[in-house]
């Protein structure tokens, strides 16, 4: 009678939904494992799961007469969970056939993401062999029996959810079939129930599309919450920023047909967001143009994707010096939004403020997950840029997966200085608004001397960059302009060690690697404060299956290929003009030649494209750039070829190190164990490597001079 009364309350306070019922089994002997979000998880849990279980609950829980009264109503095991000891009661539940259910974490979430997941769970499911049926608890954090800080929502009866997610197991294998100690098997288990927990926040997701995510999230954090500023240093609400994401989106219309792919040609500015926003809740599809690409770099991308139409502002242009960079494109309408403003008339403010503001939701035009909602464009370092076509799934299942393994939450707040028509930089944006995080939005990055002012000034905790611009920063900053900074993870190329080691020693910041590409949307793994390793580029995040193909001549690692929910819908080439070409059975090939070691690290041993045939022998152009960064490491250095009739190949390096000699290289190639044939035989001193605007190496340039030479 207690039971159906409590859960009738339940129920009634809180609206519980539970999903996924039908992946519960028939038998019993489970080990139900959930994200720990309230005080309420266990009695919900309790209430709602059609499993009778015990609960393995924090003996401090013990101490409070209330928690003792709910508890009183189910079998419950009071543990301490950093006591090796405390899972052999679990396993012995467990061998007598009992269903047990278990926090991993072992406390509330004082982050609304996930915690530190102890080993013993792991350990318990892998030494029983029991099936493991993950829960996800959502909402209850908002609660007033949550912990979370100020800054998160609190409600005092917010919706909640239980979603049960597919069975799953652990089962421990040692690498080789080597033999392992307890201690090694507890933390490969504990390893394991991390990647579970992990894969079931990412599962649990609902698919969406930007703006109704982008609504959704107004509704949790409040139209007034304060959330976005760019360099007119003014914080502005989510109501302001819905205002004019859906005036901005009614311009774009006007100018456009539903499905339509439109240029954007603008800096990082809250405007520009809004742009974003309200061409995608008026069925728009923005085309991200990379204004640091040159008038022929942007006139291929148009080309490739079919944009007739660009909408930027005079005054960037003024300011960027782009105006006869703009003047050069050729078959495309180049729209003004200082022109497109006075368009704005008394019809279309009567619109906006009687109606779109208060029902933005019928405003929105009919669009599915799966549609088109940006246009993205490769770098073009290895040739004409490619237009990268992403649905709303992609860019949101890619922004779940890293919430999934980062605890990015609304107490931090993001810089984000690299533009938003890089993949880093347009995800990286969005993630933080969709997420109730404060954001500052920089309209360069390399503003090298300015940015870390910024930073200090403006309390930025989490940061978005590369590692060429990290270097830069690290030149002019002050040791405390980075003393609030908390996550600093570097992508788009690989991390130099110096810019590791000057920013742990200088600034005590561990700089978290990370990989993707703009296919993936943009990230594919990432190095996290839970689980990292120097020299790697990370653990790949929840969703993405991988696969390695062999490369000849390559013995160590092989040719990865990714498929997932964030995987690109196709490419634009400039020879097929606005044909969409589908990955292959929806594998991604990243051009990319990576190992991984026993616990799933990644290790790039570099490009397919940027491996030298020399003498009959392949060899890395990124261990060629290695050995230079080793002797010379505070100068840039890249690797290209030249062709050599006799050898196949020559590899050049070019460096900014006047004094930098081949028998350098050789010192170091001994003292690493490095092949000799990997040391350049030619070195060419340039004043300054050339870069691409999103701070890549630019390979094209690279390569054409090494030819002229």
């Amino acid at each position: 009678m207690w039971v159906g009364l409590l859960r009738h309350i339940c129920r009634l306070l809180f609206k519980v939904q539970v999903s996924g019922i039908e992946h519960i089994p028939q038998h019993d002997r489970l080990l139900i494992v959930a994200n720990h979000e309230s005080f309420l998880d266990g009695l919900l849990l309790g209430l709602f799961l059609p499993k009778r279980a015990t609960f393995v609950v924090h003996s401090e829980v013990l101490k409070k007469p209330l928690f003792r009264l709910f508890l009183s109503l189910t079998p419950y095991l009071a543990v301490n969970p950093s006591s090796p000891l405390a899972m052999k009661k679990v396993v012995q539940r467990l061998n007598a056939g009992e269903n047990v259910v278990i926090f991993p974490e072992g406390r509330i979430t004082l982050t609304g993401a996930l915690m530190k997941v102890y080993d013993g769970p792991g350990f318990v499911a892998a030494k029983t062999g029991v099936q493991v049926l993950p829960v996800r608890v959502e909402g209850a954090a908002q609660s007033y029996f949550g912990r979370l800080p100020d800054g998160h929502p609190r409600k005092l009866f917010p919706q909640v959810s239980l979603k049960v997610m597919p069975i799953t197991s652990i089962e421990i294998q040692a690498p080789n079939d080597a033999p392992m100690t307890a201690k090694q098997r507890r933390r490969l288990a504990g390893e394991a129930m991390r990647v579970i927990m992990q894969r079931m926040l990412y599962q649990s997701q609902q698919r969406k599309t930007l703006f109704s995510a982008f609504l959704d999230t107004i509704d949790l954090f409040g139209a007034h919450t304060r959330i976005i500023e760019d360099l007119n240093q003014v914080e502005e609400t989510y109501q302001a920023l819905l205002k004019k994401s859906l005036a901005l989106g009614r311009i774009a219309s006007k100018i456009s047909v539903p499905g339509e792919a439109i240029g954007v040609l603008m800096p990082n500015l809250t405007n520009t967001l809004a742009l974003i926003l309200g061409m995608s809740a008026l069925g728009r599809v923005p085309a991200m143009l990379n204004f640091t690409a040159g008038a022929a770099g942007m006139q291929n991308a148009c080309i490739a994707a079919k944009v007739r139409k660009v909408i930027t502002s005079r005054q960037f242009l003024a300011t960027a010096k782009l105006e006869e960079v703009v003047a050069q494109l050729q078959d495309i309408e180049v729209y003004y939004l200082e022109d497109l403003r006075r368009q704005f008339g008394v019809m279309d403010r009567l619109w906006l403020m009687a109606y779109a503001l208060h029902r933005p939701r019928a405003v929105q035009a009919p669009m599915q997950p799966n549609d088109t909602a940006v246009i993205l464009f490769t770098s073009g370092s290895e040739g004409k840029p490619k237009g990268v076509v992403h649905s709303h799934q992609n860019i949101l299942s890619n922004i779940h997966q890293i919430m999934a393994i980062h605890d990015f939450n609304p107490s931090d707040k993001f810089m984000m200085a690299l533009p938003m028509f890089h993949a880093f930089g347009f995800t990286g944006t969005l993630l933080p608004v969709l997420r109730g995080i404060r954001t500052l939005l920089f309209p360069s990055p390399l503003q090298y001397k300015l940015i870390p002012e910024v930073i200090y000034d403006r309390g930025c905790t989490i940061f978005f960059s590369t590692s060429t611009f990290l270097a830069h920063y690290a030149k002019f900053a002050h040791p405390y302009d980075f003393h609030k900074l908390r996550i600093v993870i570097a992508g788009a190329e690989k991390l130099n060690e110096e810019v590791r080691r000057v920013y742990q020693e200088k600034f005590g910041i561990r700089v978290l690697e990370g990989y993707g590409t703009t296919e993936c949307a943009p990230v594919l793994s990432s190095n996290t404060l839970m689980a990292s390793r120097t020299g790697s580029v990370g653990q790949f995040a929840p969703g993405i299956d991988y696969r390695l193909l062999p490369v000849p001549g390559i013995d160590e690692g092989g040719l990865l290929q990714v498929k997932g929910d964030n995987i690109m819908q196709g490419y634009y080439l400039y020879d097929q003009p606005g044909v969409l070409i589908p990955p292959k059975e929806g594998w991604y090939d990243t051009g990319d030649v990576v190992q991984l070691d026993a616990d799933g690290f990644i290790f790039i041993k570099g490009r397919v494209k940027r491996f030298a045939k020399v003498a009959g022998e392949m060899v890395s152009l990124e261990t060629v750039e290695k050995l230079a960064v080793t002797a010379a490491p505070e100068f840039q250095h890249a690797a290209t070829t030249q062709s050599d009739a006799s050898r196949g190949e020559t590899i050049v390096l070019y460096t900014t190190d006047p004094d930098l000699k081949r028998e350098d290289l050789q010192m170091v190639a001994k003292n690493t164990g490095a092949p000799e044939i990997a040391i350049a035989r030619k070195i060419i001193t340039v004043n300054a490597i050339p870069l691409l605007g999103t701070g890549k190496t630019d390979y094209v340039s690279l390569k054409q001079m090494a030819e002229q030479a």
